[in-house]
């Protein structure tokens, strides 16, 4: 299971998670690394529609939609949850630490590990090392499923 902040503007318009430029790299590293398409996984969001002007969420804004997100983490009851980049990870970690700090371990989550990496976009952005490293966090969750 996958899980990024909120959808952006090709999200919110086709009502899919990570189908702009950011769902087209999640999709290849997912095949290169777990050898896996969207249908062998499941790909959500902390907040399931998208802030005003794409800023980050409020605090009132997850919380009203948590309850969605812990169906679904119920629902797909998955071994592996991996959080795209640091929003993701805080609301799922309890914590106040960024993904650069956090990533490159696992963390219990309750039946399951958690697997924090950066969100595509900062790939996008910071190029081949945030990509190399999103490589590594998937193998690790790879072999948290194996």
């Amino acid at each position: 299971m996958f899980v990024g902040e909120a959808p952006g503007r090709d999200e919110d318009l086709q009502g899919e998670p990570f189908v702009g430029r950011s769902g087209k790299l999640l999709d290849k590293l997912i095949k290169e690394e777990l050898g896996l398409d969207r249908s062998g996984c499941y790909i959500c969001n902390v907040v399931k529609c998208r802030p005003p002007a794409n800023r980050d969420p409020l605090p009132d804004e997850v919380e009203a939609c948590r309850h969605f997100l812990d169906s679904q983490l119920g629902h797909i009851a998955p071994r592996v949850v991996v959080t795209l980049g640091n929003f993701a990870t805080r609301a799922l970690l309890h914590t106040t630490e960024g993904v650069t700090r956090l990533r490159a371990k696992t963390y219990p989550f309750g039946d399951a590990v958690l697997v924090p990496t950066f969100h595509p976009s900062a790939a996008l952005r910071g190029g081949g090392l945030v990509v190399a490293e999103m490589r590594a966090d998937l193998v690790r969750a790879k072999r948290a499923l194996l």
